[in-house]
């Protein structure tokens, strides 16, 4: 939405402005849920409600939600199932580099949520153990 509201028009008037416009362009129509009943409120907000469902329903990445203290030691323990899909030895490299300097960042950073117990990985080690899986 990249049109300002008018000096002099009330927010209320404007927001049913935009509204009315998006009607018109159909930018409601077919929207997933349409003809569903609204879930029932469980008392937090509308955001709060709605993150927690769709991490039940499974099709989102939790990860995103956790503090780096919880989300990097699940990341490590992911790791092996990332890597079995990687062909190369640069790209696997290049990810448990990656994963070590967001750990290290990690540990400088002000600590939210629990503390954080996880290292930065040992990257030839980890590559020799990405060999020997692949047979």
């Amino acid at each position: 939405m990249a049109e300002r509201k008018p000096r002099g028009m009330s927010f209320g008037s404007w927001v049913d402005r935009q509204i009315t416009a998006a009607q018109e362009r159909g930018d409601f129509d077919d929207l997933p849920g349409a003809g569903k009943p609204l879930p029932p409120p469980t008392g937090r907000d509308a955001a709060t409600d709605w993150a927690l469902r769709r991490a039940r329903e499974g099709d989102v990445d939790v990860s995103s939600f956790l503090p780096p203290s919880l989300a990097l030691p699940r990341e490590i323990q992911d790791l092996p199932k990332k890597l079995a899909t990687v062909r190369g030895e640069k790209r696997v490299r290049e990810i448990v580099e990656d994963l070590n300097a967001r750990i290290r960042e990690a540990h400088r950073r002000p600590q939210q949520g629990p503390p954080l117990r996880a290292w930065p990985l040992d990257v030839d080690e980890t590559v020799e153990q990405w060999r020997a899986t692949r047979g």
